[in-house]
């Protein structure tokens, strides 16, 4: 089998000792094909030493290039610069707070070149959340656009994305699109758009390991993620199209109004997530904040130790 190259782009953000475990897992992938990493800091100093470890200089060893993101400030703009910089003709996401199995890019990369029509991969996911360790799983091995309006399916996490890399810069997918209000849902927004030339090849075994908690940059930015789930909702149709889909995502809009304490537009998006779904439960949890009988932080929090969230 000829294995194609792979670049494995590491964004990263005042995180020292997790990007070196990141690192140091692409390393320990059991892949017969060329691996390179590329390490972009965020609004932050880098540290080149990271490309001058012995591995890096290694003729065996995955070579590691430490850039600035050069492009819009954030999560979405520090991905598009590494991939940029690759000439790999596949490329691969690791956030640095998340680590891959061993067999991760060897099972997934087989996955992916069995369809030859496939141009993006994903696999399932370990959450690690306060010492409890909880498997994603999606239940199937294509996933399609309709899929994708219906659930976010968190399973399907940035650190599994596997993608030709040509249908990135070249136009036909495009790249992640940096306009994403705080860089937030712009990787569910990659999902859709690819989906939509190709069912997304799934590997529905849990290979990547996501750590969860507060170390997230985005974990309770209540205004960000409305202002995101908004812009996803303009951008991609499928998704007000679904009545489960939409009243999911009005459900999440009114729990995170009742998180910064604006109950009239907690009401307003709980009312339209009702007129979805009637049976839709981020509905209850948001009434529940509404009334002070719960605090979302708290509910997040026992969602999160079950490896899920609102």
């Amino acid at each position: 089998m000829n294995w194609p190259s792979v670049g494995v782009v590491i964004p990263t953000r005042n995180r020292p000792e997790l990007v070196r475990r990141a690192i140091a897992a692409v390393r320990e992938q059991r892949y017969p094909g060329e691996i390179r990493i590329v390490v972009v800091y965020d609004q932050t100093e880098p540290d080149y030493l990271l490309a001058s470890t012995p591995a890096a200089a290694s003729s065996e060893g995955v070579p590691v290039l430490v850039l600035t993101n050069w492009r819009a400030s954030g999560l979405a703009g520090a991905r598009n610069t590494g991939l940029l910089a690759l000439d790999t003709e596949l490329v691969a996401f690791c956030d640095d707070d998340d680590r891959w199995l061993p067999d991760k890019l060897r099972r997934q990369v087989a996955a992916l070149l069995a369809d030859p029509d496939a141009e993006f991969a994903t696999c399932a996911i370990e959450v690690e959340y306060e010492g409890h360790t909880t498997a994603r799983l999606a239940g199937r091995s294509r996933v399609t656009v309709d899929d994708l309006a219906r659930s976010r399916m968190a399973m399907l996490h940035s650190s599994s994305f596997l993608i030709r890399r040509d249908s990135l810069v070249d136009g036909a997918v495009g790249l992640v699109a940096e306009d994403a209000p705080g860089s937030q849902n712009e990787d569910w927004d990659l999902l859709l758009r690819a989906a939509r030339r190709a069912p997304i090849v799934h590997l529905d075994e849990p290979l990547v390991q996501v750590l969860w908690g507060r170390s997230s940059h985005y974990a309770y930015e209540y205004a960000t993620k409305i202002t995101s789930l908004r812009w996803m909702m303009r951008r991609h149709p499928e998704i007000s199209g679904c009545r489960p889909g939409a009243a999911r995502v009005y459900g999440q809009l009114a729990c995170w109004s009742a998180a910064t304490g604006d109950r009239s537009q907690a009401w307003q998006y709980s009312k339209e997530a009702v007129r979805a779904n009637w049976r839709e439960p981020r509905t209850a949890i948001a009434l529940a904040a509404m009334t002070g009988a719960v605090k979302v932080e708290n509910v997040l929090s026992a969602l999160h130790r079950r490896g899920r969230g609102i």
